[in-house]
């Protein structure tokens, strides 16, 4: 997930008020030369930081466009521990541009999708931490890439089905939680097991693939999301996979298949946040899904000998727990992720989890309603296959890598969040040895850093 942060919806687009005052020459208001407004009027109130972009975002709105650019820029450093301390600057620039259908062509239940990303900066995980569950959901090589190319239509009564075609990250949709969002670790948007076992990390930030995704409402509070895909998002799986698309235009077709089908049950059925005094319901998501790659897949212990097909199941909780009955703003949650993928003799992880706790406008007396809360943690188990690989290696046997997380996102102005943040990693790598030559494990880490989301 994209830096684990949603985008905002751009707020309607109104003509400016018609001021039919007079000046103090009794001549019409209208006859006076006008002064534009300055660019920082209004700067703090505003839901972009560039506002309409001096009338582009009318003009795109008039032929049914909108137009999102978020930056995403962070700093984050290792205190203690990890193959060596210091800080490290990335960064991220996503630009979104949807057309819809209705608006722009008068065809009912369409939008047409392309987003691209601008990755800047340097990867403290890989330079600094060596750890399985990389500290920063933003991570990735220096590119400029497209990362999703799609078209969907909406069918079916109140648009109960809907299709979607084309270039497609499935972290965006498939095993997400909504309340894990608001974390900087990586894990908490596309999960460990997946991350680590499938080709190319499968088709998840900064990557995609070709692929048909559809979504039907059988019932009200049901939703089933189902999709196939391209087994890999490159046609090669040797090296640095976002080397071999460096530029996201490939479109590889070869190899195998992913297939990957969730169940979800929501309340209320739309989402939201609600209490239901008469049945004590509080709103909840539930989720729970599989995937198949029919890809081939190396054995951990032998790198010659190949598997066909690998499989994962999952489950997803959102879960309120607690409403304020004086503030509807407040409000404390509970998530939880688990992964399994139990062919331990072609995966290095074969389970991981995430859990954690988020509060939503923590202080009652202090008009902070936007602002957010979180500690959660992060487990990954390593296969007992790449444990053996390890042991006939004469290398210590790696076993299992766990972080925990605090954060506070501050919500400075609608369009700025500025949010410090805190990791502790226990046995990274799963125990692996330093590169520099000690001879002795990484030893745990405190990450500790700022990020900074600004919406132009």
């Amino acid at each position: 997930m994209i830096g684990n942060q949603a985008l905002a919806t751009p707020p309607p687009i109104s003509a400016p008020p018609t001021d039919t005052s007079t000046s103090e020459t009794g001549q019409p208001a209208a006859a006076q030369p006008s002064k534009s407004p300055g660019f920082f009027e209004g700067l703090s109130r505003r839901s972009y930081f560039l506002g309409d972009i001096w009338g582009l975002r009318k003009e795109l709105s008039k032929h049914g466009m909108t137009l999102d650019i978020v930056e995403t820029s962070e700093l984050l450093g290792n205190l203690t521990g990890g193959v060596q301390k210091g800080f490290e600057y990335d960064g991220l620039t996503q630009v979104d541009l949807q057309l819809d259908t209705q608006r722009a062509l008068r065809h009912y239940g369409g939008t047409l999708n392309v987003s691209a990303l601008q990755i800047h900066g340097n990867n403290l995980s890989a330079l600094n931490l060596g750890t399985l569950q990389t500290a920063s959901g933003i991570e990735a090589d220096r590119s400029t890439r497209l990362w999703e190319l799609w078209y969907q239509q909406k069918y079916l009564p109140e648009d109960r089905l809907d299709i979607k075609i084309g270039q497609q990250s499935l972290d965006q949709e498939f095993m997400v939680s909504q309340n894990a969002g608001v974390f900087v670790n990586t894990m908490f948007g596309w999960a460990m097991a997946p991350s680590a076992d499938l080709p190319g990390g499968g088709p998840a930030y900064p990557l995609s693939a070709l692929g048909v995704r559809a979504r039907i409402r059988p019932a009200g509070s049901t939703t089933v999301l189902a999709g196939v895909f391209n087994g890999s998002p490159v046609s090669r799986y040797s090296g640095d996979p976002q080397l071999e698309d460096g530029n996201g235009l490939k479109f590889p077709l070869n190899g195998g298949t992913l297939a990957i089908a969730e169940v979800q049950t929501l309340y209320p059925a739309l989402g939201g946040m609600v209490y239901d005094g008469s049945s004590g319901l509080l709103s909840h998501t539930y989720k729970l899904g599989a995937y198949y790659d029919t890809e081939s897949f190396a054995d951990e212990q032998d790198a010659a000998r190949q598997h066909r097909g690998n499989y994962g199941l999952y489950g997803v909780v959102d879960q309120m727990i607690w409403l304020s009955e004086e503030d509807p703003d407040r409000s404390w949650s509970f998530f939880a992720r688990a992964m399994s993928q139990p062919q331990s003799d072609r995966n290095l992880i074969d389970y991981s989890m995430n859990a954690g706790f988020v509060l939503h406008d923590p202080f009652p007396h202090i008009q902070r309603d936007d602002d957010t809360f979180g500690i959660g943690m992060g487990f990954a188990y390593v296969s007992s296959g790449a444990a053996a690989l390890d042991r006939d290696s004469g290398l210590p046997e790696r076993s299992s890598e766990t972080f925990v997380e605090m954060t506070y996102q501050y919500q400075y102005t609608p369009w700025c969040q500025i949010q410090p943040d805190i990791q502790y990693v226990f046995n990274p790598g799963g125990g692996i040895l330093n590169p520099n030559g000690s001879g002795e494990r990484v030893h745990d880490e405190t990450v500790v850093g700022m990020r900074m989301n600004i919406l132009f």
